[in-house]
């Protein structure tokens, strides 16, 4: 029985020294190619900056916390991902800051807008629960079930909501790309940027802010239709008359 294994063995072993295995990547070895990875590394860094670098001047000023926010008649609050059906800690924070901004008289209206093209994902109804669970009125928010991302969320906001004026909330990370999204979709918008502890995730969506930036110049310079746009909804109008009644 061992010469068998041993002989069956043998055989495995000369059949996976004929398998051709995939090349190891390989550094250059002269100065000249290491030399041309470092400098083609350097421009493919200064590539990715740039979109985000663009968007954090083109905010410039418009960017701040909630004390120096304008009063606004709406709010924009970005979905940021649910756990079991619940906001995530990003997005509460959010949605806390979304409330405050209400209390403090700076914003009338909130505009939840976030993902709901699942049965069983919801965000903008969770977004919602959770604004009036912190006292925010259910007559004062209105629901985008069609944010699928930013840029969708920013055109919706315009041609749907009919808002040409808000305060947009979220992440630091991320708050400069949303209002220079919602500026190039016609919004006279100003950002409230959410602070957040230095931890994996804030880097991780500072990383992602990165890869995104690329993809929201491209939709602020040729402003295609978002993913669906549908009819025109009264829902902001219909929540700022009964406020002023």
């Amino acid at each position: 029985m061992r010469g068998k294994s041993g002989e069956r063995g043998k055989r495995l072993g000369r059949r996976l020294k004929e398998v051709r295995w995939p090349a190891r990547l390989r550094l250059p070895r002269t100065r000249r190619g290491q030399r041309r990875l470092v400098q083609g590394l350097m421009v493919a860094c200064v590539l990715a900056l740039v979109p985000a670098t663009w968007m954090r001047l083109e905010a410039g000023d418009r960017v701040g916390t909630v004390a120096e926010a304008p009063v606004r008649e709406v709010a924009v609050v970005f979905g940021a991902g649910l756990w079991n059906g619940r906001p995530t800690p990003y997005l509460a924070h959010r949605l806390d800051t979304a409330a405050e901004l209400y209390r403090t008289g700076k914003v009338r209206v909130v505009l939840v807008t976030g993902d709901n093209s699942r049965v069983e994902y919801d965000e903008p109804d969770a977004m919602r629960t959770y604004l009036t669970g912190r006292g925010v009125p259910d007559e004062r928010i209105v629901s985008d079930y069609a944010g699928f991302d930013s840029w969708d969320s920013c055109v919706r906001a315009k041609k749907i909501f009919g808002v040409d004026r808000a305060v947009l909330v979220s992440q630091g990370f991320h708050i400069h790309r949303a209002v220079t999204l919602c500026r190039s979709a016609g919004i006279d918008a100003y950002g409230v940027g959410v602070d957040e502890p230095r931890d994996s995730v804030w880097y991780y969506g500072g990383v992602r802010e990165l890869a995104a930036s690329g993809k929201a110049a491209l939709d602020a310079v040729f402003q295609p239709d978002p993913r669906f746009l549908g009819p025109e909804e009264p829902g902001v109008a219909e929540a700022l008359a009964a406020g002023a009644r």
